[in-house]
């Protein structure tokens, strides 16, 4: 059966240039993404305090921690998405697509429900200092507000890369970035007409900024009729079906719960921080501030060649995984370098716009930065052996290397390390926790069966599409 060319096929072109150019936008989407949270950082520093900071610092954590489950479940929708674009059933990633949108919209409701209730809990679990309390539940209360629109921003997205779009999301993220950087001063000091709402502002900007941009979007895909709209009696897609939940949650599950893994690990930093004081909790969330562009090219690189390995395995080319994913180690390696030496080398500037210049908690920064920022080198090159065999069906496996990783390994250094060098401990479970995750990942791909199951997925997949087209009322495969 030959396969109809579709728009965004990820599997034609040499794969660096391909890997590249798929990446890039998917880079400065994600870099964006990282300015709302910056933007908050530097307006709620400047305007209200080193304390304000740290509240953040202690709510983002949380977001992070609540955004897991949701984004295991789009993850599992885009591989889903991603092997049957390439397998050519377009039909058949409307459905995923269908499904993946109503359970994470539904995912996030209840996740604001359970957040506004819970919030003081979550923050005295993390022994948030009593100055920055206040602050965090303030800002953290109305974050919670705007999940449900984030969450199905983000699915969307992450959908449209499953189809080989990057562009779209790309889009639609710089005109939520322009509306944050915006109304984030207006709404926290009362600027003209508007209410002075301190910290609440600054979340209440990315409320408004999600929204406005999840609209927008939704009306460019039907504008731009892009392969994942959904048309007259494709709307029915919406409501899940059964065998499409039942991938999903099979997949999105152990990759949500990686994120809470990896989440979890962080708020217990996070704990251990706090314990050294409010001068070690300023640092350590500008020196996060900077970490989160650090990991930007790992993140998006690693989504790169997830959905470009899927595209591979529905198209049944399994030679080429090894290319695949070659490149994208490579390309991870070039990307995240520069990032890593621009902070590096930068660091008291780029510090001094959230922290207060020659103050004690810049200069800890700093040192934070020069002992752990190297380290998502190596965490990125780890996330591109996991696309892989994420694209491939193994999840489970990928789940326990990180739980090894950041547990009896980074976890395991801290509390061996700290008698002796003290807070410093706590910095080098960076670089530590990432040469471990380095060396199980690489030992499963090199000696693991992935390979064998992905070939089985290939299989699956292209006897489902023939024997859709064989139905008398089967669905006509459109050529996009």
């Amino acid at each position: 059966m030959t396969r109809p060319e579709l728009k965004g096929d990820l599997t034609r072109g040499p794969i660096l240039k391909t890997l590249l150019a798929f990446s890039l936008p998917t880079l400065l989407s994600n870099m964006l993404q990282s300015i709302n949270g910056t933007a908050n950082a530097i307006w709620v520093g400047q305007l209200i305090g080193e304390d304000a900071v740290a509240a953040t610092a202690n709510a983002n954590i949380v977001m992070f921690l609540v955004f897991s489950a949701a984004f295991g479940f789009g993850m599992a929708g885009t591989v889903r998405i991603g092997q049957r674009y390439g397998a050519g059933d377009v039909d058949g990633a409307r459905r995923t697509f269908g499904t993946v949108v109503t359970l994470c919209a539904a995912v996030g409701a209840l996740v604001a429900l359970l957040g506004w209730i819970f919030a003081p809990a979550m923050l005295a679990a993390l022994e948030t200092p009593g100055s920055a309390y206040a602050l965090a539940l303030a800002y953290l209360r109305v974050i919670f507000v705007s999940m449900p629109f984030g969450i199905v921003t983000i699915v969307v997205a992450m959908s449209l890369r499953g189809t080989g779009d990057a562009r779209t999301p790309l889009i639609f993220m710089i005109l939520s970035v322009v509306l944050d950087v915006v109304l984030n001063p207006m709404l926290i000091t009362g600027l003209g007409p508007l209410p002075e709402m301190g910290i609440a502002g600054a979340a209440a900007s990315t409320l408004l900024a999600n929204l406005v941009s999840l609209v927008a979007m939704i009306a460019y895909i039907y504008r731009k009729d892009l392969p994942l709209r959904l048309r007259e009696s494709e709307f029915a897609y919406l409501r899940p079906r059964r065998d499409e939940l039942g991938f999903i949650f099979a997949k999105g599950l152990p990759m949500g719960a990686q994120m809470l893994v990896m989440s979890a690990a962080g708020i217990i930093v996070v704990g251990l921080v706090n314990r050294e004081g409010l001068v070690a909790a300023s640092a350590y969330g500008g020196a996060m501030q900077l970490f989160t562009y650090v990991q930007m090219p790992a993140m998006a690189v690693g989504a790169a060649v997830s959905a470009m390995a899927a595209q591979y395995i529905g198209a049944g080319r399994m030679d080429r995984l090894d290319r695949v994913t070659r490149a994208g180690s490579l390309l991870n390696l070039a990307l995240t370098g520069v990032m890593t030496a621009l902070v590096l080398v930068f660091d008291r500037q780029s510090l001094g716009l959230f922290l207060t210049p020659g103050g004690e908690a810049l200069e800890l920064a700093r040192h934070i930065q020069f002992m752990a920022a190297w380290s998502f080198i190596l965490l990125g090159v780890t996330m591109v052996y996991t696309g892989t065999l994420r694209a491939g069906g193994i999840v489970w496996r990928p789940l326990a290397i990180m739980f090894i990783a950041l547990y009896p390994a980074r976890l395991g250094f801290y509390y061996l390390a700290y008698p002796r060098i003290g807070a410093d401990a706590i910095w080098l479970t960076y670089p530590v926790g990432s040469l471990v995750a380095l060396v199980l990942a690489l030992s499963l791909y090199r000696f693991g069966n992935w390979r064998t199951k992905a070939q089985a997925v290939a299989g699956g997949l292209a006897a489902e599409q023939a024997s859709a087209e064989c139905e008398p009322t089967g669905r006509a495969q459109p050529a996009i």
